[in-house]
């Protein structure tokens, strides 16, 4: 059995939605993947919207991904630390994943070491630099009595809200958007600020950008990471204890300039 001495970190898979690929055939990959890693890995980091939409009722939970949830028992069942961070899209989850699978869930921000290195890792949305509707908006959502209030409504009437809600946030986010500005760019500003403030990072990883990066600031220190997506991409992030890379799954899937 071969050593696990590696750390994965994957981001914007948006299950539940057709792209390029449907909603299926994306799952499919992404167990194809974790096949590939399960060998080798040490601890999974699945860095938010996982889900393009989830709510937890009490009793009851959106249907389907059953290929992915059962690799997160396979994972449970190996040993394998996973990290679920909640992204935009799928915010409200809640403890399920954490009592049928033993995930970690983290609702913001985990700064630890991995290996050698410091690491702080979080989705990426509300961000004091992103623009005032999307704050407004994520504050708004991350509201308890919100969720009370949307736990009142019927499943099947809430579920094909949530639909709307998540289509309407990937046509006004751009996510065709494959340059990145040095100068204006709010979620760079948002890590140079970050790394001033705690010098002592060496990565900063985030998704929800849905574009590869990894670049180093001006400290010479601080690495800034965004993972991609699984949407057009599938690109994921490696580490090995000391260096970190970016690679891509099933190349001939991607869309990339």
């Amino acid at each position: 059995m071969a050593k696990r001495t590696k750390y994965y970190f994957a981001s914007d898979f948006h299950l539940g939605v057709d792209a390029r690929l449907s909603g299926k055939e994306r799952e499919r990959l992404l167990v194809e993947w974790i096949d590939e890693i399960i060998h080798d890995a040490k601890e999974i980091y699945f860095l938010g919207d996982t889900f393009d939409h989830w709510f937890e009722y009490a009793q009851v939970v959106p249907k389907g991904f059953n290929l992915f949830l059962g690799k997160l028992e396979q994972l449970r069942m190996e040993g394998i630390p996973v990290f679920f961070f909640t992204g935009n899209h799928d915010m409200w989850m809640s403890d399920y994943f954490v009592k049928e699978f033993g995930v970690e869930l983290i609702k913001d921000t985990l700064i630890k070491d991995i290996g050698s290195k410091r690491f702080y890792l979080r989705h990426g949305h509300g961000l004091p630099t992103a623009g005032f509707a999307d704050r407004m908006m994520h504050k708004a959502f991350a509201h308890p009595l919100l969720q009370w209030l949307f736990a009142r409504l019927h499943p099947n009437f809430a579920i094909r809200l949530m639909k709307y809600f998540s289509h309407r946030s990937r046509l006004s986010h751009g996510y065709e958007d494959m340059h990145l500005d040095l100068q204006k760019d709010k979620m760079l500003r948002f890590v140079k600020k970050l790394s001033g403030t705690k010098p002592d990072l060496d990565f900063v990883i985030m998704g929800h950008r849905h574009l590869p990066i990894d670049l180093t600031l001006e400290n010479g220190k601080t690495k800034y990471i965004n993972l991609g997506d699984w949407v057009s991409l599938f690109s994921y992030g490696v580490f090995d204890g000391e260096n970190f890379n970016i690679k891509f799954f099933k190349d001939e899937h991607r869309i990339f300039p």
